[in-house]
């Protein structure tokens, strides 16, 4: 089944371990240009996130290639270079909506992640848990899940006990007072809650 790596920015600290880490699995040298993962920083908000391929199902960066040397492995689904047709263009580049792909100008090409063909690096050394592979099926399900987790609420998808309301809209509803039993409907006043 496919799978793709899914960032949670909330939890990613700026520490560039996974920058590192993907550089040196694919050129043995710990150069963050040469790498297929790069985290955008706004340090002032200490806000960092992680941009990386997406594995997009209708990829623009196959459809957009004039060689045709991008494409997709059936078995794992993830995107593909074929340097030998590749042409280095960089209309791929231009047209990823994520800006994932990247020109290396040491290797002279363009770089993609290309997952690690099974087994990602960056997510083995990210602390905080900012980086998931998670199958491409499940990431909407892992989204949410993600969500209600930082929410503090419990998560839909998981077996628990369901609580039925039984109140009326009367008691549920606290902004009016009860009317009394001779009142007209014009005399409800509102409520007024100090703090």
């Amino acid at each position: 089944m496919a799978k793709a790596l899914v960032i949670d920015h909330e939890k990613c600290d700026g520490c560039r371990k996974c920058v590192s880490a993907c550089a040196i699995k694919h050129t043995g040298t710990d150069d963050p240009v040469r790498s297929r993962i790069r985290i955008e920083g706004w340090m002032q908000e200490g806000v960092y996130m992680p941009v990386v391929c997406h594995q997009c199902e209708d990829a623009p960066c196959i459809a957009a290639c004039p060689t045709l040397s991008r494409g997709r492995d059936v078995e794992t689904g993830k995107t593909t270079v074929n340097y030998d047709r590749c042409i280095s263009c960089k209309t791929c580049i231009a047209v990823c909506p994520f800006g994932a792909s990247r020109y290396d100008r040491i290797g002279k090409q363009v770089i993609t992640c290309d997952l690690c063909d099974g087994d990602p690096q960056c997510i083995k050394v990210c602390d905080r848990g900012a980086i998931s592979y998670v199958e491409k099926g499940d990431i909407g399900r892992y989204n949410r899940t993600q969500t209600a987790m930082k929410l503090g609420k419990p998560n839909r998808y998981r077996e628990q006990p369901t609580t039925v309301r039984t109140e009326t809209p009367q008691e549920s509803n606290p902004i009016y007072d009860t009317v009394q039993k001779d009142a007209a409907p014009a005399q409800i006043r509102p409520r007024v809650r100090r703090p």
